[in-house]
């Protein structure tokens, strides 16, 4: 099964979106759904998709359960869920009960957005992460740098849960890198529990000026650390349309892991994600 771990819905037209205020995105600042999807996994030779959140909302989630629960193609829901409320368990409990519930795999929050660089370290998260673990779910990183050491104590409190690094933290492509993210990742990947999704990389770069080429040293460096069983691509569409189609987005990704030998591209376009979310077969 090749899988498409990262990808998301949303409509601003009936909720809102506050990351999604800025300008440069008028050009997503629109509905997506299943049906925009279909057409572009079938053209793309993907079999499966894993939603993943936009906004801080457990409404959005279980919208996301009702997607999934019509949607076979979604194997997978990456929701919201608030870490810091002492009730989450019922939450969880709650959400794994409804229609679609099934396909609950992970909880993610933006932690990149939160003034706090050390937001998971509070108490009142790490009682809220102890709680997602307990019930099995695997959390999802959206860190950047400045966010990453935070990122590595929680993965190292927690040596047997499962994390997820979103877009590799979202690395200064447009820059040219940085030194902190490169030594940063290699410290998170050090934490053997840690699985990190190849995606959202064309949207770190210059939008307008981008090729797989100036993608890959990112992308080696990951796997440098990560290694062949812990990569998992993702296309983070309909976001990635900012700098290309899907089309290009996936091309552009497959030739890099491609480059890192056959079996490393297999495993990130379905194993690694099965693994990291406990992905029924």
């Amino acid at each position: 099964m090749v899988i498409d771990a990262h990808q998301h819905f949303w409509d601003p037209a009936r909720a809102d979106y506050p990351w999604m205020a800025a300008p440069e995105l008028a050009p997503i600042r629109r509905a997506f759904g299943p049906a925009d999807l279909a057409p572009l996994l079938k053209a793309n030779g993907i079999d499966a998709s894993i939603v993943v959140q936009c906004r801080s909302s457990v409404a959005e989630t279980e919208e996301f359960l009702r997607i999934a629960h019509a949607t076979p193609s979604v194997i997978g829901v990456v929701g919201w869920a608030d870490l810091t409320d002492a009730a989450l368990g019922d939450t969880l409990d709650r959400l794994r009960a409804l229609p679609g519930g099934a396909k609950l795999v992970g909880i993610r929050h933006q932690v990149h957005d939160e003034a706090d660089a050390d937001w998971l370290l509070r108490a009142d998260v790490q009682r809220g992460l102890a709680t997602l673990f307990a019930h099995d779910l695997t959390y999802d990183f959206l860190v950047r740098t400045r966010e990453l050491p935070a990122a590595i104590a929680t993965a190292k409190a927690f040596p047997q849960a499962r994390f997820v690094l979103d877009h590799a933290a979202k690395p200064p492509i447009a820059e040219g890198g940085s030194a902190e993210w490169s030594d940063r990742i290699a410290a998170l990947a050090a934490c053997g529990n840690v699985w990190c999704k190849v995606s959202g990389l064309a949207t770190e770069a210059k939008w307008s000026d981008w090729d797989a080429e100036r993608l890959f040293p990112f992308v080696a460096h990951v796997a440098k650390f990560f290694g062949e069983d812990r990569l998992i691509f993702g296309s983070d569409w309909p976001v990635c349309l900012l700098a290309g189609s899907y089309g290009e987005i996936k091309s552009a990704l497959e030739a890099c892991l491609a480059k890192l030998g056959t079996t490393v591209r297999a495993k990130a376009f379905g194993v690694n994600a099965k693994a990291a979310y406990r992905l029924a077969d």
